[in-house]
């Protein structure tokens, strides 16, 4: 019962819940940043190019023969990649960037010094008094 208690107070730990969302809105995001390459950025692209279609790019290792599918080096597909690594690498690094200039701001806010103790206050006036009387 030792261990299931002590998995329990570690899954419920706030920095894991919020590795785990962080995780599952990083995928959702990749498969936006995916399809805005496949869907939106690459055909205007291959169309500026003449009407190339990147993801049919590929190179025929071996020609299909009696029922064996043909062996291709889809590189077309990797450039698609590429390009959605840097997509998703890019806004990390912008919303990396937002953060530090957050706590950058947060640092740079004086603080405002405490006010006096009621024993400053008192021993503050009695000097006054004794420097009146000198």
């Amino acid at each position: 019962m030792g261990m299931l208690q002590e998995f329990k107070e570690f899954a419920v730990r706030g920095n894991v819940v919020d590795m785990a969302v962080g995780i599952v809105i990083g995928a959702a995001f990749g498969k936006i940043v995916s399809s805005f390459v496949a869907d939106v950025l690459m055909p205007p692209i291959g169309l500026l190019l003449g009407g190339i279609d990147f993801a049919k790019f590929g190179l025929v290792l071996k020609k299909a023969a009696d029922g064996t599918p043909e062996v291709i080096l889809a590189y077309g597909k990797f450039i698609q990649t590429v390009v959605d690594f840097s997509i998703i690498a890019f806004a990390i690094f912008m919303v990396v960037k937002a953060i530090n200039a957050a706590k950058k701001k947060e640092e740079k806010k004086p603080e405002e010094p405490p006010a006096p103790s009621k024993e400053e206050e008192l021993l503050s006036e009695i000097r006054d008094i004794l420097k009146e009387r000198a």
